[in-house]
């Protein structure tokens, strides 16, 4: 399919020269075309640039020449879609009795310890079919689609049995298959300690190591191996243990990082060159250090602190100090139940005091990075995916952060094909 986009009001997050990412004080800066072009050609860009130049362009006798689908963007803006790199979209059911236990004051680690949390999640995932749990997974991708989303990477963890991680694995396997999105999949046995194992984490982590993680590579499963590395959850010496062994079967570390304190779980992940770090609501001077250090992406979720009422991560501290951000919905049952990236980013512009230009390079190409897809999606640039969408009528693109709880998406393009 071919598609041209004309008069659109404003083409945001441009790249001429290739980049990985977008750190410190280039995150502030937001490249875009006023009064511009979009071309898509076999599910690729293949051309953009100011509309005053369009009709000298060999994309204008192209476009006379050929079935081209032609799209008016007048008053409208076109961004690249959203990367969102960390969510747990694969669950059975919902979990808001918790939400009241919450609203009657009770932590997130005392619902954990009644066997609520992630362990009432894996109850149920244990007793759902595949079936289901496809039909409940495509049912929030279409969600998310349709609100900007292009790429998602999704975690097992839920399972916590060989044969329920592999289910879910499965499970996101055939997501892959049936949805256009662009889909990492990650494995998360060391998501929680099952009650069973209770006393026993030794074992659990065994367990991981000595048959999950065979079979889960065996057959193919996973993009990445995730541990949560936190307070209460696997300690620093267990998280090396299992990444380890994941190196070994050819997983890269992505990793559940300081959400509950100071874990650890940001040097771990810095020593076995993790692809990201996540949560990082405990984040200090020497956490910054390392990451300035490393390849490994800060990857933020501000959806999860806001729903649970804790503390932000230091998302200024960081971004004054040189790092690069990503930012993603951690759509899941429990801490955070939406996957809307446009409110993500309105929550970290509030909360955390970041700039529109900081949150959309964080939603995009630093997302993008955080699933090692920086080479193919998170900016509008010649040979990229052709995952964009196009606004309604906005004033600025700084409207997108601005007007939270509303969808300002009218139309979706994944892989060059209108949705």
């Amino acid at each position: 399919m071919k598609i041209l986009i004309r008069n659109i009001k404003e083409l945001v997050q441009v790249e001429y020269d290739s980049r990985e990412k977008v750190s410190g004080k280039d995150m502030a800066d937001l490249q875009t075309i006023k009064n511009a072009y979009l071309f898509i050609e076999d599910g690729l860009i293949r051309a953009f640039g100011k509309m005053e130049t369009f009709a000298k362009s060999e994309i204008y006798n192209y476009a006379a020449k050929n079935d081209v689908h032609e799209i008016d963007a007048t008053g409208r803006m076109v961004f690249p879609s959203f990367c969102d790199s960390h969510t747990h979209i694969v669950y059975d059911g919902s979990r808001e009795i918790e939400y009241i236990d919450k609203i009657r004051g009770l932590s997130y680690e005392e619902i954990a310890k009644r066997g609520g949390g992630i362990l009432n999640s894996a109850r149920r995932l244990q007793e759902a079919s595949e079936l289901s749990l496809v039909e409940q997974a495509m049912e929030r991708l279409e969600e998310i689609k349709m609100m900007g989303t292009g790429a998602v990477e999704i975690k097992s963890g839920y399972g916590l049995t060989t044969k329920s991680e592999i289910k879910m694995l499965r499970v996101i396997r055939k997501l892959k298959e049936l949805s256009p999105l662009t889909i990492k999949s990650t494995f998360l046995g060391a998501h929680a300690v099952p009650a069973e194992y209770k006393g026993r984490q030794v074992e659990y982590v065994d367990l991981i190591i000595n048959e999950m993680i065979p079979e889960v590579a065996g057959e193919d499963l996973a993009d990445y191996i995730d541990v949560f590395c936190d307070r209460g959850f696997f300690t620093e010496e267990e998280t090396e243990r299992i990444l380890m062994a994941g190196i070994k079967h050819g997983l890269r570390p992505k990793i559940h990082a300081n959400e509950l304190d100071f874990s650890g779980g940001i040097q771990v992940g810095v020593k076995y060159n993790a692809l990201s770090v996540d949560h990082l609501e405990f984040t200090g001077d020497e956490e910054i250090k390392l990451l300035l250090d490393s390849d490994t992406m800060p990857c933020l979720l501000p959806g999860a602190a806001f729903f649970l009422e804790m503390e932000y991560p230091p998302a200024r501290k960081m971004i004054d100090s040189g790092l690069p951000l990503a930012l993603a919905s951690d759509y899941n049952p429990g801490s955070s139940p939406s996957g809307n990236m446009q409110l993500i980013m309105s929550i970290a512009c509030v909360k955390m005091k970041m700039l529109p230009e900081e949150v959309i390079n964080a939603s995009t190409l630093n997302g993008a990075y955080a699933m090692d897809l920086q080479d193919q999606l998170g900016t509008i640039s010649l040979g990229k995916k052709a995952n964009v969408f196009i606004t309604k009528r906005i004033p600025t693109y700084e409207f997108m952060p601005y007007a939270y709880g509303s969808n300002k998406v009218e139309t979706v393009i994944i892989n060059g094909q209108i949705q």
